[in-house]
């Protein structure tokens, strides 16, 4: 990317001595000095040196060379050298090398005479170029079509030219009659883009006088047949219908750059079911015969934009667009999803669903790159399909418990989530879910994925037989208790020996002992009685996953099972008639519980036991010790309509985004009405009735009324110089995407002419200007409008600053007017988005760059003050509004917004309301680039003190 350099680097550009060696080397017959010398002068002119003194050393050394290398520097040279003077006329010196472009127009080498007419189609003045047009007029009949393809766009060149039109009279005339008969393919494109340039009238006869051929002419002909009919449908639309046809014959050619622009061409001139469907399925061939991964992105925000306007028809093409799945590439593969997740049906369901099913087969195959991602975006859309339409639910839950020990521990979570979210809506998989889960809970050795299973396990096993069952596997996964012992050992070990003075009993003896001999002897044994050091039972290999995770120390994981044993034993209670049995397992669970606190507390932990844990399962014990049926209430009922509630208030939030999304536009009751079925169809196409039909449709829904807000485009107009300046300047600034267009009207508030006015910007932060500024006159008390592009390359806030100088004809001294800044707010950049509580914990995880702002406010209300952040910072709330409710004295919430460049913005929003009422806490931002994290920052410092 660029960036501004701070390293300034010492070169004599146009001293004398340069100049001097320049102008030797031009002067002597080496022709590779004259070229080096010639390179050496274009640069100068490019750095923005003048060099006068070099051109009449050119004229004469220079103009005369046969080189061809030479002859196409001195034409770079002449385009880049002033040719006017201050008032705009035409240097006298110039009329020498206007003999030189004669000649060379008239020269036996078609290369020459190429590169010349190449060179006149860059010439802006009329007095060089009118004594030359005889000459241009005769290389339209040149044998080399090299030649004639130039000689008709410095036709073209000229004839756009103020006096143009003087110059060649019967300009188009010619050029339809060279497009007649000329056979090289470039040479008739460049004529055809001539006549429609300059005379539209002559190639749309031209185009419609030749209809039948057109799918025969080449590539790049055609591409601008594509260009006239959008000019010509955009002034008369009224007359598409016949070009219609054009384009539709078209998307048989085999070129794909020319059936892509005709696919946009039909979508962007009608809206006939028939045309979006052609053009939508022209995408669909080409997403899946394209190799090149920027093509296929392009093509799949081709669809993407179909599917948001036309989501009816893109419906039926839902299978083409997921062979697009067959990509290695993770980002086109989320993008097609994407896409297809939004044109579900019920009547397609199935067939997607089957169709995601093989390709969650083929991520078992460790022949892919990023399976594990690749698999966990499928398992998501699977689960989105099952959410939409309960009843493929059946048909893919087994499969995807096949996942759950999955390496890739994303994935595997992702399917404990949706295995819990089924079980819930689907009542009737409950038991075949349950025994699966309990058959191939072992599988699981995720931590994270763990928690979850046995969350569904204390849930929803209901009979005695899976309850008892459950119990049973978390104790098959926890091994043989305890999960650590303390062994005698036959000899000391350094720790014992360390601490025998002081945890040692010594006994000393002697006692007759028999040899190997048979003989007697005696010995003297001192008997040591050590405290030996503690050691892990390990157990067998197939005691399992549990085991293994708690002695790693995860003992949250600890707490999830006392509470999942809790919930069985109170479960069981109800179920059992036999209080023996439950007794038994009451036993055996505290047995397991007390045994989870003692390894936590032990040495053998890898750390001790988090607080939080050790309360939990406490509170356990001294449930299953003192049961009472409130607390079995609380247990096994408001848990389970707890999660039921969060299930609906996610299905709402779904709903109401996607009612934000489906844009509702109304008709004016004034409006006409057209009666289309009263009109007559005479000579009207297929096509063009269901055109007109959904423009009807259009205009009956409003679609057609866009209100432009008078207010927002005043409040874009910035003020850029003062009142009692002598020049005045304002700005209508236009942000769209990676394109800010700045619209400056300048006003000239004096009495005399300014000339070589020229407004010169630059740039702070990820911005670039793209052309270069212009001079310009401007007349006493007039205004007139300079339009500047710049382009955005990140989401960073960036200034753009500048002045505006100009001459007048009294002093010639240069005068300067600075304007104010132009300050392009990050807000321009960032819209609200969703994303899962996952995706975001995940990115939280990544993300490098974080900057955190202490909350200093005037707002006292905790809800009050994050609604004031989520308008400012243009950014959407993913936390439940039912977590935020109430009056507790704490918030958090998480924010999540994405920039018009991919990157994503996180916030965290966490403030305490003190005793005096004020609030206070901090805003953490998060981002994976440094711009998005600081400007968000500073937006927030700006506005969260009031409302204002």
């Amino acid at each position: 990317m660029d960036k501004s350099s701070t390293l300034l680097v010492h070169y004599d550009k146009g001293t004398p001595a340069v100049a001097n060696e320049i102008k030797e080397a031009l002067e002597g017959n080496d022709v590779e000095a004259k070229v080096d010398a010639m390179k050496k002068a274009v640069m100068l002119l490019l750095n923005g040196e003048t060099i006068p003194q070099l051109f009449i050393t050119i004229i004469r050394y220079v103009l005369t060379s046969e080189d061809h290398t030479i002859q196409k520097l001195l034409l770079l040279y002449l385009e880049l050298i002033e040719k006017t003077d201050s008032k705009g006329k035409v240097l006298p010196e110039m009329i020498l090398i206007c003999q030189n472009l004669r000649n060379n127009l008239q020269h036996p080498n078609e290369y020459i005479r190429g590169v010349t007419l190449r060179f006149l189609c860059r010439l802006k003045e009329t007095e060089i170029v009118e004594p030359l047009t005889p000459s241009v007029l005769q290389n339209l009949e040149h044998r080399h079509p090299f030649v004639r393809r130039n000689a008709i766009l410095a036709i073209m060149s000229i004839y756009k030219l103020p006096q143009g039109e003087q110059l060649f009279v019967d300009a188009p005339e010619m050029i339809e009659k060279v497009l007649s008969t000329e056979q090289d393919p470039s040479a008739k494109r460049n004529a055809f883009l001539m006549l429609f340039t300059c005379a539209e009238e002559r190639a749309v006869n031209y185009l419609l006088s030749n209809v039948d051929k057109v799918s025969d002419w080449n590539e790049s002909l055609q591409m601008v047949v594509l260009e006239l009919i959008r000019s010509v449908c955009k002034t008369k639309p009224s007359e598409k219908g016949k070009y219609i046809k054009i384009i539709i014959s078209l998307l048989s050619a085999t070129s794909s750059a020319v059936i892509y622009e005709c696919a946009g061409t039909l979508v962007s001139l009608s809206s006939a079911p028939t045309a979006i469907r052609a053009a939508a399925d022209t995408y669909c061939k080409l997403l899946s015969s394209q190799s090149d991964n920027n093509v296929k992105l392009i093509l799949l925000d081709r669809l993407n934009e179909l599917k948001t306007l036309h989501r009816d028809i893109m419906v039926e093409l839902i299978i083409d667009v997921l062979r697009a799945l067959s990509s290695p590439n993770l980002d086109i593969r989320r993008k097609t999803l994407d896409i297809a997740l939004d044109l579900i049906t019920h009547h397609n369901i199935n067939e997607v669903v089957q169709m995601l099913k093989k390709e969650v087969v083929k991520t078992q195959s460790g022949e892919l790159e990023k399976n594990g991602e690749y698999r966990q975006m499928l398992i998501q859309a699977i689960h989105a399909c099952a959410v939409k339409f309960p009843e493929v639910a059946s048909t893919v839950v087994h499969l995807l418990m096949d996942f759950l020990g999955d390496s890739n521990v994303a994935s595997a979570l992702d399917v404990a989530v949706f295995v819990r979210e089924i079980i819930e809506t689907n009542p009737k998989l409950r038991v075949s879910i349950i025994t699966r889960l309990l058959d191939t809970f072992y599988q699981i050795r995720a931590g994270k994925v763990c928690p979850c299973a046995l969350w569904i396990i204390g849930e929803y096993c209901l009979s005695l037989s899976e309850v008892e069952s459950g119990i049973s596997t978390i104790k098959q996964c926890l091994g043989e208790l305890p999960f650590y012992s303390v062994s005698e050992e036959s000899e000391p070990t350094e720790t014992s020996k360390k601490i025998q003075p002081t945890s040692s009993a010594m006994v000393s003896s002697r006692k007759p002992v028999i040899l190997a001999d048979g003989t007697y002897a005696t010995q003297s044994a001192a008997s040591e009685t050590t405290f030996s050091s503690p050691t892990v039972v390990q157990g067998s290999l197939t005691s399992g996953n549990l085991r293994a995770l708690l002695l790693t120390g995860d003992f949250f994981l600890g707490a999830v099972v006392a509470c999942t044993l809790t919930k069985l034993v109170l479960r069981l209670e109800e179920v059992q008639s036999s209080k023996t049995e439950v007794n038994t397992t009451v036993s055996q669970a505290l047995l397991i519980m007390v045994s989870m606190l003692q390894l936590g507390q032990s040495p053998v932990s890898p750390h001790p036991i988090d607080n939080d844990s050790y309360e939990r399962i406490v509170l356990c014990i001294k449930l299953l010790c003192h049961r009472n049926d409130e607390m079995k209430r609380i247990w096994l009922e408001t848990c389970r309509q707890s999660f039921v509630k969060m299930i609906s208030e996610k299905q709402l939030r779904e709903m109401e985004e996607l009612k934000a999304k489906t844009q509702t536009t109304h008709a004016q009751p004034d409006d006409l009405i057209d009666f289309f079925h009263l009109k007559s169809r005479k000579g009207m196409s297929q096509l063009e009735l269901e055109d007109q039909v959904q423009d009807d449709l259009k205009r009956a829904t409003g679609e057609f009324t866009k209100d432009e807000n008078d207010a927002n485009k005043l409040n874009r107009i910035l003020q850029l110089t003062g009142f009692s300046d002598p020049v005045y300047a304002e700005a209508y600034v236009t942000v769209h995407h990676y394109d800010i267009a700045l619209e400056v009207t300048v006003l000239n508030r004096t009495k005399a002419t300014l000339q070589n006015l020229c407004l010169e910007l630059a740039t702070m932060g990820d911005l670039k200007l793209v052309e270069r500024p212009q001079n310009y006159s401007l007349a006493p008390e007039t205004s007139m409008q300079i339009k500047a592009n710049i382009k955005v390359s990140s989401t960073e806030t960036g200034v753009i600053f500048g002045n505006i100088v100009y001459e007048t004809s009294n002093v010639m001294e240069r005068n300067v007017v600075v304007l104010n800044d132009i300050h392009i707010d990050i807000m321009d950049y960032i819209s609200p988005a969703v994303c899962s509580e996952v995706a975001f914990r995940t990115m939280w995880a990544e993300f490098e760059w974080e900057n955190k702002v202490a909350v200093n406010t005037t707002i006292q209300n905790e809800r009050e003050f994050l609604d004031h952040i989520i308008k400012s910072t243009n950014m959407k709330c993913l936390t439940a509004p039912s977590a935020i409710e109430g009056e507790c004295g704490f918030l958090a919430a998480n924010l999540y917004a994405k920039s018009v460049f991919g990157e994503d913005a996180l916030v965290n929003v966490s403030i305490e309301k003190q005793t005096d009422g004020a609030l206070s806490g901090y805003i953490r931002i998060r981002s994976k680039t440094q711009g998005i994290a600081l400007s968000l920052g500073d937006k927030i410092t700006l506005k969260q003190k009031g409302s204002s």
